[in-house]
């Protein structure tokens, strides 16, 4: 869980809030997707929803410092389906317990 923070961490730095999200969103989606197939057997579903969590937390506050605080009424908010809807991984839902298949 700290290698995949730590990672995400290092691809959402403030350093580059003037790069195109989806090209962020390609950079971390390798990592979601490795670290889900990795883990996704088992109990693994609250994890898998927290890192969610961080990663949309991380673009966000990334998006802060792109566009700033004070925005105009009618811009979209950066929640996680709009990151979803530019292409980002999502790890919930992806949990497959042994013996259940």
């Amino acid at each position: 869980m700290k290698r995949a923070r730590a990672k995400t961490k290092a691809l959402t730095g403030r350093n580059r809030c003037h790069q195109d999200i989806r090209e962020i969103i390609a950079m971390i989606n390798p990592i979601l997707r490795g670290w889900g197939n990795y883990f996704r057997t088992g109990n693994a579903a609250k994890k898998f929803n927290q890192l969610d969590r961080y990663v949309a937390w991380r673009l966000r506050r990334l998006m802060v410092k792109r566009y700033g605080r004070n925005l105009h009424a009618g811009h979209p908010s950066w929640d996680r389906a709009f990151f979803e809807a530019h292409g980002l991984h999502r790890l919930r839902g992806t949990v497959r317990y042994p013996g259940a298949a």
